[in-house]
């Protein structure tokens, strides 16, 4: 069976990678670090590295078994697009997500740089998503990166969002994501930055998601943004 996911903007993980590290701001409090300390911990065998890169090769096929179409977030516990994971482990993830037709795939990456670098090399179809990571101003070139890849289906995740997002070009983007940082530690998020987002989301006819205020207790901070909870989703595009 899949492994059902409590991220809002999600119904199933598959880590066919796991373990990572960190390359920017937004990596600071990484959950998937916290996690897999835990899992390690409590004996996990795909976790017996802990947090640190590990390719899982005989969970790369999985999806082809659940024929339940689910929507399904890659790597939530690593970076498919690390400068460690070979080309070619990449190309197998890219093949079962074709072959995998029914299900939609979310890929989701900081390593923008690499993402484009190979981007003529792996077969983009329909089903398959891809996003980047923007944690603040500084990080909005991954976004042009995204821009200029063969994914029929683009978007942005905006978590953490640790400070204001001022030049954001929304240019053949298809979704974006924000949220607030949570857990121990956690940075805080100014409603002004959201709302930001959010209006120009609007302007430009993209769907927008708020997934959380974040902070120590996320549960309690909810996810209403000026008392509406915001939950769009892509429209699926075809080919052609």
């Amino acid at each position: 069976m899949a492994l059902k996911s409590s991220i809002e903007w999600t119904e199933s993980t598959w880590n066919p990678i796991t373990g990572c590290t960190k390359i920017s701001p937004g990596c600071k409090f990484c959950y998937a670090e916290r996690m897999a300390k835990r899992l390690k911990a409590m004996g996990s065998a795909n976790y017996e590295n802990g947090f640190k890169l590990t390719l899982q090769a005989h969970v790369v096929e999985l999806p082809l078994t659940w024929k339940k179409p689910q929507t399904i977030f890659v790597n939530s516990m690593s970076d498919l697009f690390h400068k460690n994971v070979p080309l070619t482990f990449i190309q197998r993830i890219f093949d079962v997500m074709h072959k995998a037709y029914w299900h939609k795939f979310q890929v989701l990456t900081k390593r923008s740089d690499i993402l484009l670098h190979y981007n003529s090399k792996l077969n983009w179809t329909e089903n398959i998503w891809v996003g980047v990571s923007v944690e603040n101003d500084d990080y909005t070139y991954r976004i042009d990166h995204l821009r200029n890849t063969d994914a029929k289906t683009k978007f942005l995740s905006v978590e953490p969002l640790i400070g204001p997002i001022n030049k954001l070009d929304l240019t053949n983007i298809d979704w974006v994501i924000v949220g607030g940082e949570s857990g121990p530690g956690a940075r805080p998020l100014k409603e002004e930055w959201v709302i930001d987002i959010k209006d120009k989301c609007i302007e430009q006819d993209v769907p927008f998601f708020f997934k959380q205020w974040g902070g120590v207790q996320k549960k309690k901070a909810g996810r209403l943004l000026q008392g509406k909870t915001w939950s769009q989703m892509p429209k699926y595009r075809k080919a052609g």
